[in-house]
Parts: structure tokens; sequence; C-alpha cells
């Protein structure tokens, strides 16, 4: 058997030993960040249900002639600007997150102000088409809470993926940064003060 013939046997399998973990690494990787923007895909899904569903559910309250009207503006003009707050699932940056929750914590409050006003309606309350609009919000808010854990889960396995040693390096090499999750808003672990004094 000839000298440089077991040399030039060591490098191949090296060499496929290096390749195979490379691709198999991006592949992984490409997977897993795939997933994480899918995941995203589903907020911004829920997100929009809800805008919908609030067009609709402001075309009921304006039906009743005396409802607050500063009320109503506030709702429009929340959701208007939740819809102008666009985010890039593959470049998702921190202050891109903040604006976007930002802008849906806007809707989120208005929203929320709306609903209560309307305890002073007892014929809105009444209402068949409110009531379904608001049952159907209150489903969609539990959607948006799903999609949103199911991103940052999606997010987590990705991030740890790309992390842990040497995948570390190869994430480097082949330009797979880490993607930001979606995080409470600012003063939420601290329980609403209700105000039912009319």
């Amino acid at each position: 058997m000839k000298k440089w013939l077991i040399p030039l046997i060591v490098i191949v399998v090296l060499g496929v030993i290096a390749y195979s973990s490379l691709k198999g690494f991006n592949n992984k990787a490409v997977v897993k960040q795939e997933d994480a923007k899918l995941s995203w895909s589903n907020v911004e899904s829920s997100y929009q249900r809800r805008n919908d569903l609030i067009g609709n559910l402001v075309k009921t309250v304006q039906g009743a002639a005396d409802f607050e009207r500063g009320t109503l503006t506030d709702v429009i003009e929340a959701r208007a600007k939740a819809t102008q707050v666009t985010v890039d699932p593959a470049n998702i940056t921190p202050e891109q997150m903040a604006q976007f929750q930002q802008a849906q914590s806007g809707v989120s409050g208005a929203l929320s102000r709306l609903l209560v006003s309307v305890e002073r309606y007892p014929d809105l309350k009444a209402n068949q088409n409110f009531l379904q609009l608001q049952s159907q919000l209150e489903g969609t808010e539990n959607r948006i809470n799903v999609a949103r854990d199911r991103y940052n889960e999606s997010v987590t396995d990705y991030n740890k993926y790309i992390r842990i040693f040497p995948n570390t390096i190869f994430a480097g090499w082949f330009g797979f940064d880490p993607m930001v999750r979606y995080e409470a808003d600012a003063g939420s672990e601290n329980a609403p003060d209700v105000d039912f004094d009319f």
C-alpha cells in the first residue's frame, strides 16, 4: 500500500464528516428559523382577526345614538395605528417588537375602555350582535395569547439551537442571528385598577 494513500483517506473522511456536520446544522437551523417565522405569522394573523372584529364591533356600537363618541374614536384610531405597524419576521429587531407591542397595547386599552363603557347601555348589552362580537373578541384574545406563547417557544428552540457549542460557531459562519421574543408589556405584572363608578 502506498504511503500517500493513508493521509488522503484520512483527509477525505474528515472532509465528509465536516460537510455532514455543517450541512446538518444549516438544514436544522433553517427549519427552526422558518418555524419561528411561521409562529410570528400566526401572531399577526390573530391580531388581524381582532382588528377585523373591532370594525364590526364599532359599527354595532355606533347604532347606540348617545354612545360616547370619544371612546369610539379612540378605538378606531388605535386600530388604525396598529394596522400600520409591520414587522419583518426574518429580521425582527427589539425596536420593531417594542413598536408592534406598543401599537397592540393601544388597541387593547381602547377596546377595554369601550367594553367597560358599554356597561352604561342596557340596550346595547342586550344586543345579540354585540354579545356575539364580544364573545368572539374574548376568544380572539385567547388565540392571541396562545399564538404569542407558541412564537416564544419556537424562538427559544431556535435560539438555543444556534447558541450551543459548536453550533454558535456555525451560526456565525452562516449568518443565523438570534430572534427576538415577544415580551409582556411594561407594567403588565401589576393588576389593573377597575373602577365601576359611572
